[in-house]
């Protein structure tokens, strides 16, 4: 399990845009599960939709990107240091589909396995529940760099 300053500790995003709240599950070089807590007072909100609110998808896929993020870290047994001088691009995501709308109040899990992961490719299988009811999916393509 990783919490939120854990989480600091790998990934360079921060408010408004860091999303993951915590890890709950990881098994280096296989899986990884997290969490975010959508809460009303997300920036996105105010535009998206005044009156209706509903969580961007492509907030949802940038959250399991940034969970995939860590677990491509933290697969590759990197020191505190190597960490530091790392970081993840995204090359492509791929099949994306959302199933139903988020919304304020939910609990937003990020489920993400490795298909692939050769030096400093990988390949991940990404999908967002929330309350057992799969919200969104997508395939995500990443790379290992230097700062």
């Amino acid at each position: 399990m990783l919490d939120i300053n854990e989480i600091q500790e790998i990934l360079p995003h921060r408010y408004p845009f860091l999303l993951v709240d915590r890890i709950t599950d990881i098994e280096k070089g296989k899986s990884i599960i997290g969490y975010k807590n959508i809460s009303i007072s997300e920036p996105a909100f105010l535009g998206h939709f005044p009156g209706h609110p509903i969580y961007p998808g492509v907030l949802i896929l940038e959250g399991m990107a940034q969970a995939g993020g860590v677990l491509a870290l933290k697969s590759n047994d990197l020191t505190k240091e190597q960490l530091a001088a790392k970081v993840i691009y995204f090359m492509s995501i791929d099949g994306a589909k959302f199933r139903n709308p988020v919304k304020p109040g939910d609990k937003l899990e990020y489920r993400i396995e490795i298909k692939k992961l050769r030096g400093t490719l990988i390949v991940l299988e990404g999908k967002a529940y929330v309350d057992e009811t799969l919200v969104a999916e997508a395939e995500l393509k990443a790379m290992i760099v230097d700062k």
